[in-house]
């Protein structure tokens, strides 16, 4: 690392690799706090599907960004970069090292870069007038509308990026100018932190799937149906953001009698391993990033190992 920039550690990876518990163990050698980057784990009373870190799991380390809006509410990359900043600035001046730990890239890459969304400012009326043309065209009609504007970005999404879809969409009909261009413009400008990236997977990609399976599992033993049906019953709409995450969705169909439950693991399932593998993607593209790959199972005192080295040596 340089002196340009406040120095920060991020553990990411696809899922069920390991990074909260190697997040706590560096966090408690580095003197650090964890700076949650995952775009499901900001909602409360989410807690089974989002794999949430328990109190348990924190072992006495703080945790900051997670349990930080309501199910109902659209939170956005924005809003994360946000807040997410603030946390790490509050960690720095008090002399500790923020770690940020977590899967969702965007939000990690947003808020290594220090990107600021204020130019662009939500049209409500268009956003739903674009969210009905979703629902009504699907996904592939508006990558298709997308690729027309911001070529670029549309090849980076699938056609259920519902949110980032319409986004994309909605900042180049507010704007005139593309995310893609933005995102340039950012790319040319320092960092606004100085960041150690660690990536946790597996040697074998099959081990990595077979842990996405059983943790799929773990998840409806221990009552994702209940907890889906308990959100959905406060009051939480379906077409919400929350409740268009991978394993909420599912058993929303299940709830409603669409398929069974066991339909609805089997499904799980394979999104979850579909969704790791564009995680792999997203992180293969990046340079200088410390690869962590575990065997059949996380050795977490290999990875101190591995973890306080590197970062050691970006100092």
């Amino acid at each position: 690392m340089t002196n340009e920039a406040p120095k920060v550690a991020v553990i990411t990876g696809p899922t069920a690799t390991g990074k909260t518990a190697l997040g706590v163990i560096l966090a408690k050698e580095l003197n650090g706090e964890i700076v949650s980057a995952d775009s499901m784990q900001v909602y409360r009373r989410m807690n089974i599907g989002t794999a949430k870190v328990t109190s348990e799991e924190m072992q006495g380390v703080a945790h900051h960004m997670i349990d930080v809006a309501e199910p109902s509410e659209n939170y956005n990359v924005a809003r994360y970069v946000k807040e997410a900043d603030a946390c790490v600035q509050d960690i720095l001046s008090r002399g500790k090292l923020p770690i940020i730990v977590g899967g969702t890239g965007l939000y990690i890459d947003s808020l290594v870069a220090g990107r600021d969304f204020d130019d662009f400012s939500s049209d409500k009326a268009l956003r739903l007038k674009l969210d009905e043309k979703y629902d009504a065209f699907g996904g592939e009609v508006m990558l298709k509308e997308l690729s027309v504007y911001d070529p670029e970005r549309a090849k980076k999404l699938y056609p259920s990026d519902k949110n980032r879809i319409l986004r994309a969409l909605e900042v180049y009909y507010v704007t005139g100018r593309t995310i893609t261009a933005h995102d340039e413009e950012t790319q040319k400008a320092p960092k606004r932190y100085n960041a150690a990236v660690i990536a946790l997977s597996f040697e074998n990609r099959e081990d990595l799937y077979k842990r996405v399976d059983a943790r799929v599992d773990l998840m409806a033993q221990a009552g994702l149906f209940g907890e889906v049906r308990a959100i959905l019953e406060s009051g939480v709409p379906e077409k919400c953001t929350a409740m268009q995450a991978i394993g909420y969705k599912e058993a929303a169909m299940a709830i409603r009698g669409e398929i069974s439950e066991d339909e609805a693991v089997e499904i799980i399932k394979r999104e979850s391993r579909r969704y790791a593998k564009r995680q792999l993607t997203w992180l293969r593209r990046k340079e200088g990033i410390g690869w962590l790959l575990w065997e059949t199972a996380p050795d977490f005192e290999r990875g101190r190992r591995f973890s306080t080295k590197f970062y050691a040596s970006k100092d």
